[in-house]
């Protein structure tokens, strides 16, 4: 699932409609109304935001309405806070080592 979730989050228009979804729920005629693209097009972003399960969609009446979500990002966040620490954990090992050279040891 992290995969499908980069994957999702590599695309700018999608990481926009992320924002936007953020704020509050939408219909999915609202979420394209910023972009310069056709309705099938903004479906089809949708559905890449569903299948990472970064969005839920319902039918309410004739719209389809969009939603972050619950903590979608949580995986995604752990993942980049591990490799977070652990290159600072090398780049302090790697700091000490240049700082142990430098006194001509």
């Amino acid at each position: 699932m992290l995969d499908r979730r980069f994957a999702a989050l590599s695309d700018p228009t999608r990481r926009a409609m992320l924002d936007r979804l953020a704020c509050s729920p939408a219909s999915l005629s609202g979420l394209a109304e910023p972009f310069d693209m056709t309705l099938p097009a903004v479906l089809k972003h949708v559905r890449v935001l569903e299948a990472a399960e970064l969005v839920v969609t319902s039918k309410v009446g004739r719209a389809r309405m969009c939603e972050l979500a619950a903590n979608p990002l949580a995986d995604v966040s752990g993942w980049v806070e591990q490799r977070r620490r652990r290159w600072g954990r090398l780049l302090d090992r790697f700091a000490e080592h240049i700082a142990d050279r430098g006194d001509g040891s």
